[in-house]
């Protein structure tokens, strides 16, 4: 079981030999607080007693821990269940407060990325930004600390992996034979070609280009690389940061001369993270996304752009005003988010247009459609057409989410997927408001979600801690009475029994695939000649295309440039499996009421089952201690099973991706002979060779091999689920019956630190009942207010 081998037998919280671990440090409080500079007076009230809640709970677990270590400190031979208790209890002292959360800013070139962000953080040229051109060259993460200064790390290439693009790069310029007319006119139209001689003169100098791949192991770059492929700059204020970033994430001219040495290595880096100290307007914890194009000819950079769409909870589709309703870079971009919600971490996708500021009024008022009262200035002008763009795009949006997602994804339940901005009129305020620029409302969202999971991540984090504090007081207690054998073992039986119930549950929910991968399948073969044909012809004939489809080639059958649509061969022709499995995929995968295709609740009803038992033997044999015991079983099952979406996650991408993957690997041979083809009409003969391969490999079942491997996939993660529940639950039972083997009688009296834990438990439901007050009284005194006045210029 090949994917299952990092996870098997393996529990959430595997018994560590080595427990004297000092616990980390505890941040500082007033570090603390300034995490809350970025909410109103109401969200930080709410935050605050979130945060006293989990430092009380971390302090109450490392009291428990350091009591543990010393009761146990000279004990040659501690007790399995003494080693998970600590192994546990160190594991949560050390839990991060918060994962962040990743916000993808994906958009095409010059749609307004980086203004955007120099907006969200009110910084106004903080990254580059061009009206022009491509002005970002690589990922750049934005995200706020506790440091005290402006911090950027450039994270560069391995050696290994340059040499890998350095060889690949040299493949694409290097002619064997005298090329045609043809292909000799278009060699300098090239755009893939033009790339790749950018980069190596950037990093080597003029005449990189026609220089072997030996020869440029040999030579010497122009810029000094660090042997830790880590370059940090630090800076006291965000202007003084910004200058020594640009050269770094702006893209450089092809005719610039002079350059100073730091900017020559542009082709190595691979991204940027920029950390900003204690900002006041984006909390610690979000980690906004500037994503470049789509992908790069690079494999390691291309391989992380995938996974950073794929980490990010929310992504934004960036589209400015004149090219919102329309183009093919729009559309990809908007397939790629929607892929991203099926294959990855994200459960909300948003349409940002921007520079809505731009309008020509006469033009404008030409081509007005509607006729509901008079338009007097560019401002009324520019707001009646948002509200036109959120009505159109948030119909058109919900349409094909829709299309490709299940009907009760809670993407769908949002009212309005359509946000209208102007970073430029959030500075200026010549026509609009700063609210009605809507860089507030982004904010806010912001805001929203990193209370969310706040809220989430400090309940589960208080509930898990008293499941832990409740096994430990127990341990202190009296041996189990005499029927406690017979109980324990009427559950393992229950749990046996409902294991392979979740199994053929699991079977009968992966099974809903099936007719439309087989559908699927049957529609692909009879129609990639067509999807194959229309990749490979181009309107102009083949100019530019040549060393471009040699690029697709190399990189077997995918080319992704930083300025040009991303081709995808693999991808292309089993589209048709997708759009059949889409709907039911996503299904599969969702959260929601239990039905025969969704995953996550099957699981959650077997937790169901499984807690419910404890109650029933709680109430039905009476326990003598069941008050210790019947909760700390129903808290951990909980805590087991709750870490198994994280997995399913992390394993749902490779399955989707197993189609690709499949036909990827069935053509390669095909691809490897196209790429060595050169000279006299080497386009048509490179494109007549992916022909006869693909046909070879359909006719030889290349589809169904793509199928099965889905299948097996499937059959993988099924394999995962029930092998850790029975794991995991196997071990918990186990410790939850041997408390009367008299190896626990030494254990440190823990009783006080129980009851506070006690107390913080029942605190949580308060925390949440005072924060629904609150969020309800801020939003009456919101319609209550007058509205503010708005600025006008003439």
């Amino acid at each position: 079981m090949e994917d299952t081998e990092d996870f098997v037998g393996k529990g959430p919280h595997p018994v560590d030999d080595d427990v004297f671990k000092e616990p980390m440090k505890k941040r500082k409080r007033s570090d603390r607080d300034q995490r809350f500079r970025a909410f109103p007076s109401v969200e930080q009230s709410a935050l605050k007693e979130y945060e006293k809640l989990e430092s009380r709970t971390r302090r109450v677990l490392s009291n428990t821990y350091q009591k543990l270590i010393q009761s146990v400190f000279l004990d040659d031979s501690i007790p399995n269940g003494v080693k998970y208790l600590i192994n546990r209890l160190l594991a949560l002292i050390e839990k991060p407060s918060l994962d962040p959360i990743y916000i993808g800013l994906f958009g095409s070139t010059g749609a307004g990325k980086s203004s955007l962000i120099n907006a969200i953080i009110q910084q106004a040229m903080f990254l580059p930004v061009s009206g022009e051109s491509i002005c970002t060259s690589c990922i750049v993460q934005v995200s706020s600390g506790c440091c005290e200064q402006y911090e950027a790390k450039i994270h560069l290439l391995s050696d290994q992996e340059w040499k890998e693009e350095l060889k690949n790069l040299t493949k694409l310029l290097h002619r064997t034979e005298e090329p045609d007319r043809e292909e000799a006119d278009v060699w300098d139209r090239d755009d893939a070609v033009e790339e790749a001689i950018w980069k190596l003169q950037m990093f080597y100098g003029n005449g990189a280009e026609r220089k072997s791949y030996e020869e440029l192991l040999r030579a010497r770059p122009k810029g000094k690389i660090p042997t830790s492929r880590i370059i940090t700059l630090k800076a006291e204020e965000a202007g003084e940061l910004s200058v020594k970033l640009d050269p770094y994430i702006r893209t450089q001219r092809r005719d610039l001369d002079g350059e100073s040495a730091q900017t020559q290595i542009w082709p190595l880096i691979k991204h940027v993270e920029v950390t900003l100290p204690k900002s006041e307007l984006i909390p610690e914890g979000v980690v906004l996304v500037d994503i470049p194009g789509t992908g790069d000819f690079n494999s390691k950079r291309d391989e992380m752009w995938k996974k950073t769409i794929d980490k990010c909870s929310v992504i934004w589709v960036i589209s400015d005003i004149e090219r919102v309703s329309g183009g093919r870079a729009h559309e990809d971009l908007l397939n790629e988010s929607i892929k991203a919600c099926q294959r990855g971490f994200c459960r909300d996708v948003a349409l940002v247009v921007t520079k809505t500021d731009k309008l020509h009024l006469p033009e404008y008022l030409r081509e007005r459609k509607v006729r509901n009262g008079a338009i007097l200035s560019q401002r009324e002008a520019v707001l009646e057409r948002n509200e036109m763009i959120k009505l159109q795009r948030n119909r058109i949006l919900k349409e094909k989410l829709k299309r490709k997602l299940p009907g009760d994804s809670k993407v769908l339940e949002a009212s309005n997927l359509v946000y209208t901005v102007s970073a430029q009129e959030y500075w200026q305020q010549a026509l609009l408001t700063e609210e009605e620029t809507e860089i507030p409302r982004l904010r806010g969202y912001i805001r929203k979600r990193l209370l969310d999971k706040k809220r989430r991540m400090v309940t589960k984090y208080v509930t898990e801690a008293f499941g832990l504090l409740l096994l430990t007081d127990s341990f202190n207690c009296m041996e189990n009475p005499p029927n406690e054998y017979l109980h324990m073992s009427g559950l393992r039986r229950f749990v046996e029994e409902k294991i392979q119930l979740l199994e053929k549950a699991i079977d009968q929910c992966f099974a809903h695939i099936e007719q439309p991968l087989q559908e699927g399948v049957r529609n692909a073969r009879t129609s990639y000649r067509r999807i194959l044909g229309a990749c490979l012809v181009r309107s102009r004939g083949n100019q530019g295309f040549h060393q471009t489809l040699k690029a697709v080639c190399l990189k077997n059958g995918v080319y992704a440039s930083r300025t040009l649509a991303r081709i995808d061969l693999n991808e292309a022709i089993t589209q048709p499996i997708y759009d059949q499995i889409d709907p039911v995929f996503g299904g599969i995968f969702r959260a929601g009421m239990p039905t025969g295709s969704t995953l996550l609740p099957h699981i959650e009803a077997f937790k169901h089952s499984l807690q419910e038992k404890m109650m029933e033997i709680g109430v039905r044999n009476g326990w003598k201690y069941e008050s210790y015991k019947k909760s700390f079983l129903i808290q951990e099952i909980s805590a087991i099973l709750g870490g198994l979406e994280d997995y399913i996650l992390r394993k749902k991408r490779r399955i989707y991706e197993s189609l690709t993957t499949s036909v990827q690997n069935d053509l390669k041979p095909c691809y490897e002979e196209a790429a060595q083809i050169a000279g006299k009409k080497a386009c048509e003969r490179m494109k007549d060779v992916l022909r006869r391969g693909v046909e070879r490999q359909v006719a030889e079942g290349m589809f169904e091999r793509a199928q099965e491997r889905m299948r097996h996939q499937f059959q993988l993660l099924k394999n995962g689920i029930t092998e850790k529940v029975k794991g995991s639950i196997a071990t918990m039972l186990t410790l939850a019956s041997s408390q009367g083997d008299g190896l626990y009688k030494e254990l440190a009296d823990v009783k006080s630190e129980y009851k506070e834990m006690e107390k913080l438990h029942r605190s949580l439901k308060e925390v949440a009942e005072n924060a629904v007050l609150r969020r309800g009284m801020q939003d009456f005194l919101l319609r209550m207010s007058p509205s503010k006045a708005v600025p006008h210029k003439a």
